[in-house]
């Protein structure tokens, strides 16, 4: 982890910030367009979170009724049934600023409703790089924390200073330093703690010291040996690979990688190496541990199962690793694909491939 500039060293209550008061109730509130699978889907009630100090009496009014409820960001990394019981948080509290500089590095303040692709441009612009190798995930700078998003050799847990979110059981702002963030892969301590902690602002720490992180192949592929890129040439690249092998939430509808890389030990690694010698993988951790990070989209490739359609869902021709929705589908549909493939490549390689999105 990077280390920051006054970085808090325990849990601390952060300030409120913006107004106060319940913003208007939205009623039967279509969620197609906050759902990047596109499923036609309608909340029961939802609120547009602006501020942070609304959050408050909203969760006290929804607590009140004793309903569901659960926040949503722009909808990239869930599966959506066609109505959703209860309240639904919309998470918009908008804005970025650097809010400390030196020659060490900057700090990042970044409202959790700011689309995360255009955070990155935004970094960018202010000539602070190391965020380039995320370019192009779809989704919330509030929804990047809880699954830890990666791609490329970096996730963003990296580059996270602190995190400020309203804790729902001691009904106060609290800020959680990045050590306390209990990052791994594809996890934290909030998708851990679900409906317990709503990200409202997450702080970001970005050394002025950078280099390009290339060691991934396609990447790496993309530059000569005798070139350093930019960061601005890195995420060119990256958005390159991206648009290559996953398709556009806006053309057909998709979560992104639809399965986590499964890790197992070495000795498994070992033993379906022996019997698929061209199995992609990639190192896990310190190298002692000896673990592997397997390419769950070339199994589900070897299954057989890129290009395939299942009625109004099916896997991307380009990419194993996504599903999608091909215009009429349903959360019901696409789970009952990603069952198919769980189960065939459980039977063919030994492995559970556990499902990224989370469902509803």
């Amino acid at each position: 982890m990077n280390s920051a500039p006054n970085a808090p060293s325990s849990l601390k209550t952060a300030p409120p910030t913006g107004i106060s008061g319940i913003p208007e109730m939205l009623l039967s509130f279509s969620l197609k367009a906050r759902n990047s699978f596109g499923f036609e889907v309608l909340a029961e009630h939802a609120y547009s979170i602006t501020h942070a100090d609304q959050i408050s009496p909203v969760i006290q009014s929804i607590e009140a009724t004793g309903l569901p409820w659960r926040v949503l960001g722009g909808g990239s990394n869930v599966i959506l049934p066609p109505l959703l019981p209860g309240t639904t948080l919309l998470m918009d509290i908008a804005g970025q600023a650097i809010t400390q500089q030196d020659a060490s590095g900057a700090v990042v303040s970044v409202g959790a409703g700011v689309n995360w692709h255009d955070f990155v441009i935004w970094t960018l612009d202010q000539s602070l790089p190391g965020l380039e190798n995320l370019a192009l995930i779809p989704g919330t700078v509030g929804a990047a924390p809880i699954q830890n998003i990666g791609a490329y050799g970096v996730e963003v847990g990296e580059y996270i200073q602190s995190i400020e979110a309203y804790d729902c059981h001691s009904k106060t702002m609290v800020n959680y330093p990045a050590s306390e963030c209990a990052f791994t892969y594809r996890n934290s301590i909030f998708k851990a703690n679900p409906n317990r902690y709503i990200i409202t602002h997450v702080h970001f720490y970005l050394p002025a010291v950078w280099t390009p992180r290339l060691h991934y192949v396609d990447l790496a592929t993309l530059f000569t040996s005798d070139h350093v890129p930019t960061a601005e040439e890195v995420m060119v690249a990256v958005c390159k690979i991206r648009n290559r092998k996953l398709p556009d939430p806006k053309l057909i509808g998709n979560a992104g990688s639809f399965f986590q890389n499964p890790i197992v030990e070495q000795s498994q690694y070992l033993h379906l190496l022996d019997q698929f010698p061209e199995l992609v993988s990639y190192p896990e951790g310190d190298a002692h541990e000896g673990k592997r990070k397997l390419a769950a989209g070339w199994m589900i490739d070897r299954c057989g199962f890129k290009g395939m359609r299942a009625g109004a869902v099916g896997v991307y021709q380009n990419q194993a690793l996504v599903l999608v929705n091909h215009g009429g589908g349903t959360a019901d549909s696409v789970l009952a694909l990603a069952k198919t493939i769980q189960d065939k490549v459980q039977e063919t390689f030994g492995v559970a491939l556990a499902i990224e999105p989370i469902r509803y």
